[in-house]
């Protein structure tokens, strides 16, 4: 159970975080990106979310089985957030004719850091109630 309430958290916070950023306070900045589609498909957004959730509480699992703590969620969160947002912020604007490079850097910087902080801080809620519940 706790793996899927760590799933559908992940795609609310993802969601909430990153839909906010390029569908509410940076529309313009995104709408002004010549290679972004002007309707994204929204499945395989989904899918990545899914997937990329799954891996996450997985490996908080894997890495604190037993005991694990918010502390442990922020360890695994931070940890695939940064590699996953050092790509985002620095090597798309690399491949991609964006608007602005540093611009490109901060937003998706900012927002991938907001995404996973406040999800760690949510996966280790979920693994450290249902470590104290099955206890």
């Amino acid at each position: 159970m706790k793996h899927i309430l760590s799933v559908i958290a992940f795609m609310i916070v993802s969601f909430a975080v990153q839909g906010l950023n390029h569908f509410v306070i940076n529309i313009e900045y995104y709408a002004n990106i010549d290679f972004a589609r002007p309707e994204p498909v929204m499945a395989l957004g989904f899918l990545t979310m899914i997937i990329q959730g799954s891996i996450l509480t997985l490996a908080l699992a894997h890495i604190a089985p037993i005991n694990a703590r918010v502390k442990d969620g922020l360890k695994v969160s931070l940890s695939f957030g940064l590699f996953l947002g050092f790509y985002i912020a620095f090597a798309e604007p690399a491949k991609y004719t964006a608007p602005s490079i540093p611009g490109w850097i901060f937003t998706e910087g900012l927002a991938s850091t907001i995404q996973f902080v406040v999800f760690g801080f949510v996966l280790g809620f979920i693994h450290e109630r249902f470590t104290k519940a099955s206890t």
